[in-house]
């Protein structure tokens, strides 16, 4: 589809009324990928998921639905249940065949090649299915979906010849053929109607048979792409003969910058004429159309009464729309393009003709070129609109057009709304003035809207100057400015960084010995002077945002204007997050406790002295990792609420991976403290290297000491020397494969990019590394103390392992757990440490599987509604 964003001259012999091609004319793609294939292809994935869902469990329905369809078919004359199966099973093979002949004769061979591949995908999956209710299934699915035979054994889950025939009808695009499609239904009717009476499938099997097959072919369309069937250059002469036209040329206007969001705009064409002046063409087609659905989906559902147009509408529906709008615009008295004509080009393409005006976009335009009359002139065309209340829903720098005398033309109206509400229409004033605030400055363009629609209208608009409000494309402008801010701050920091200690080097260089000892006292002033002069040169590079500029200047005029954003917002990411990250753990919380067969009896024999000094051990953890992470953060930070942040990780930590969400909540916690953003990911990163260092010397350490408690010398054990062998050939591997080389080293240096200066500031303060390495220490420690305190809950108060052994195991243990991608380790934690426990201390299951449970619920579940409190207790104070 990228092909068709270079420019193409078509002309026509107007004496031989023949098209033809001047130059390169782009072909088009032979293939394209639909969004609306892969969407089928999700709900048929979906729908299979609860066809076996409620096989799974809903059983007595499943058995009830079976025996009354079997009642109901019974009572069928038998002569005409063999008719049936005797047609059924001729026209399913015939039917295709026949369908393959005409597509062949018309020259489709694509489309018959595109079925055959999905009906041999199609017939694999029916393999899988079939082999994987066999063998694993639960007894409810396979009783669901097989009928036990006179001969012995059961039926096929799946039909072998059903679903590959189902897929290839819906690949070679049969659903468009009206006849095709019903012959189709009425054989596969027929063919399940017999099935049934024979007692050969059950209702499920059919319905996952069709099903598969659907999924199957939608799925091979998305993937190997769906045959072309855009208009070309030449269609489109012969759709403007066909209105009425006589068209000499037709060349490719330039398009705009590609985005999901605009994708629906169409291709323009500048067509001139035999006589006449020259008209603007646009075409749309399905392709350019779905563009950006799943975005429109998305913004659909999480904002709240702001999209009231369908995220995908029918060709004809949009036609209706952009000519409606054309019309309404004009009779508003705007400068709008005329519709002149419409028409259809085939089933798959329609195109407007309008006038043409001229002129280029406002992104066109040059900084000298946007003139106040200009500025002026885009406000009077939003305020014609909004006098009969058309919103135009895209006032972006390419939907405004400026012509040689300066006018301003109005286009690109096919996302806007009749009848619009207030929010809609508050919501065009922000986001012009955020378009021609990007070009012409915040002043002027709050100068020119209240000029033309008054301060109080300019006002309302506040509560929606948000980026959320705004459009893709802006959004984006804004983020990349924001970023340019950012250098330009950092590099201004750095700049007076190195002239402050350029200049101390420098006085310190030309004094004596005797008054360098003397001056050590005034170590800690310069210091602070230099923080003073770092963030008297961040605030003097700060730039405000465009917005923020906005607002100031509306504030400027009505000082009593309502400023508290708008919750456009149904429902917000992290919210969303939070619930699927919440089911998941629930979930796996429930798998394993089912697994270990565990009943609540179990828990009620602990030993609960034992379990409340798990939960100290626990509570404990929550200081030491607050000691470990300031010790590497030279800058005053509060204790207090680094432990809450910490505490607020153990929430986080179900969101994410255990290895990401406490490095990304922690760097978001000292930024927000007052730690700039490169040294507050460097002490982060200072306190994972150390970290990481301290696990593997720890590791390493209890490991020997393991292997030396039951001999008299002191070597150790082969496991250990295993272990060190398979690292040592590991990282051997790695540094011999380049590429494994380079995927490394780039992660680590994205890592610790910035760790080794860190860490040199911290060698010079002995009392804060001191503090890190001993927060590292008593957290492994109390971690350690908690799983041997929730073994002895369940063992009558006796420990058989040693700590050395426990604290092998808890270190392994959590090593696989920050590698695992599971929120918080789930799965693997636990499965490692109650093998851990079984193997190395040689723990019973029976005590290792609830004493696991009983640390995980310490150290992750009961943590988390604490951890969520102070999650958004920070959130309120702005320290996240």
């Amino acid at each position: 589809m990228e092909k068709n964003e270079t420019k193409e001259t078509v002309c026509v012999n107007a004496e031989r009324n023949i098209d033809r091609v001047s130059g390169d004319e782009p072909l088009l793609a032979a293939r394209v990928h639909r969004p609306s294939d892969l969407l089928r292809l999700l709900i048929g994935i979906l729908a299979i998921g609860v066809v076996i869902a409620i096989a799974a469990f809903a059983h007595a329905t499943t058995t009830g639905l079976e025996e009354d369809i079997s009642k109901g078919t019974g009572q069928a004359p038998d002569v005409f249940v063999k008719v049936a199966g005797l047609v059924s099973s001729i026209a399913v093979l015939l039917v295709p065949v026949a369908f393959a002949i005409e597509r062949l004769i018309k020259r489709d061979g694509l489309r018959i090649a595109d079925g055959v591949l999905a009906a041999v995908l199609a017939h694999g999956v029916t393999l899988a299915t079939d082999l994987w209710v066999a063998r694993a299934a639960p007894s409810t699915i396979q009783e669901a979906l097989t009928q036990p035979q006179a001969g012995g054994g059961l039926s096929d889950p799946v039909h072998g010849y059903l679903a590959p025939v189902i897929a290839y009808m819906t690949a070679v695009g049969m659903a468009r053929r009206p006849r095709w499609r019903v012959s189709l239904w009425v054989v596969l009717l027929l063919d399940a109607f017999a099935m049934l009476v024979a007692d050969y499938t059950t209702p499920f099997s059919i319905i996952l048979t069709i099903l598969i097959g659907w999924t199957v072919a939608y799925g091979t369309l998305y993937a190997v792409g769906s045959p072309n069937v855009r208009p070309t250059g030449q269609t489109l002469l012969a759709g403007l003969r066909h209105v009425g036209f006589r068209p000499v040329t037709a060349m490719r206007a330039e398009d705009v910058t590609d985005s999901s969001e605009q994708g629906d705009r169409g291709r323009r064409y500048l067509v001139t004429l035999e006589e006449g002046p020259p008209l603007d063409v646009t075409v749309v087609d399905r392709e350019q159309q779905a563009q950006g659905f799943f975005y429109r989906v998305w913004r659909r559902l999480t904002l709240r009464g702001i999209t009231t147009r369908r995220s995908l509408q029918s060709l004809r529906q949009a036609l209706e729309q952009e000519a409606l709008l054309a019309y309404a615009a004009i009779a508003a008295g705007a400068n709008a393009p005329k519709l002149i004509a419409t028409a259809e080009l085939g089933p798959d393409a329609v195109m407007l003709v309008y006038e043409h005006l001229g002129g280029r976009s406002l992104d066109a335009l040059t900084d000298d070129e946007i003139t106040d009359q200009v500025v002026r002139g885009a406000w009077q065309q939003v305020k014609a609109l909004q006098s009969r209340r058309i919103a135009h829903r895209r006032l972006t720098g390419d939907a405004l057009l400026v012509d040689r005398s300066g006018k301003v033309i109005i286009t690109d109206l096919r996302g806007g709304e009749i009848a619009a509400g207030d929010l809609v229409l508050r919501m065009d004033i922000a986001q012009l003035l955020t378009t021609l605030g990007l070009r012409v400055g915040a002043e002027r363009a709050v100068a020119a809207a209240v000029d033309a629609l008054g301060p109080d209208r300019v006002a309302d608009c506040l509560p929606l100057l948000q980026p959320i409000a705004l459009s893709r494309s802006t959004r984006a402008t804004l983020r990349r400015l924001a970023r340019e801010r950012a250098q330009r701050e950092r590099e201004a920091v750095l700049a007076a960084s190195a002239a402050a200690k350029q200049a101390r080097l420098e006085g310190h260089a030309e004094k004596s010995e005797e008054e360098k000892r003397a001056d050590r006292k005034a170590v800690r002033a310069e210091k602070q002077a230099e923080k003073r002069a770092l963030d008297e040169a961040l605030d003097e590079a700060r730039e405000e945002d465009l917005l923020v500029q906005i607002r100031q200047q509306v504030l400027l005029i009505r000082p009593q204007a309502p400023v508290e954003p708008v919750r456009l917002e149904r429902i917000r990411p992290r919210t969303l997050i939070s619930l699927i990250a919440g089911a998941i753990a629930a979930y796996f919380l429930i798998s394993q406790i089912a697994k270990a067969s565990l009943s609540v009896s179990t828990f009620a024999q602990a030993d609960w002295a034992w379990v409340a000094m798990a939960l100290l051990f626990s509570a404990l953890s929550y200081v030491a990792a607050a000691m470990s992470l300031l010790g590497f953060v030279p800058e005053r930070v509060p204790f207090g609420r680094t432990v809450v942040a910490q505490v607020a990780g153990s929430f986080v930590k179900i969101v994410a991976p255990a290895a990401v969400g406490g490095v990304a909540l922690n760097t978001r916690f000292l930024q927000r403290s007052g730690v700039r953003p490169g040294l507050a990911v460097a002490s982060v990163g200072a306190s994972q290297l150390f970290g990481l260092g301290a696990h593997i010397l720890l590791l390493l350490a209890f490991g020997y000491l393991t292997g030396t408690e039951k001999t008299q010398d002191f070597t150790p054990s082969r496991t250990v020397i295993a272990g060190l062998l398979t690292v040592a050939v590991l990282v051997l591997v790695v540094t011999a494969i380049p590429a494994l080389r380079k995927f490394v080293s780039t992660r680590l240096r994205s890592l610790f990019a910035g760790v080794v200066p860190r860490m040199l500031d911290v060698l010079q303060r002995p009392m804060k590394l001191l503090t890190g390495i001993g927060g590292m220490l008593l957290l492994t420690g109390a971690f350690v103390l908690c799983l041997d305190a929730s073994i002895r809950a369940f063992s009558d108060g006796e420990q058989p392992l040693s700590y050395a052994s426990l604290a092998v195991v808890f270190l392994a243990g959590n090593a696989i757990g920050s590698a695992a991608p599971t929120p918080g380790g789930v799965g693997a934690v636990e499965g490692a440490l109650t093998v851990g426990l079984v193997a190395v201390g040689g723990l019973p299951t029976e005590v290792a599987a609830p004493a696991v449970l009983l640390y995980r619920l310490m150290t992750l579940w009961l943590p988390v509604l604490p951890g969520w409190f102070s999650f958004n207790f920070l959130t309120r104070k702005g320290a996240l």
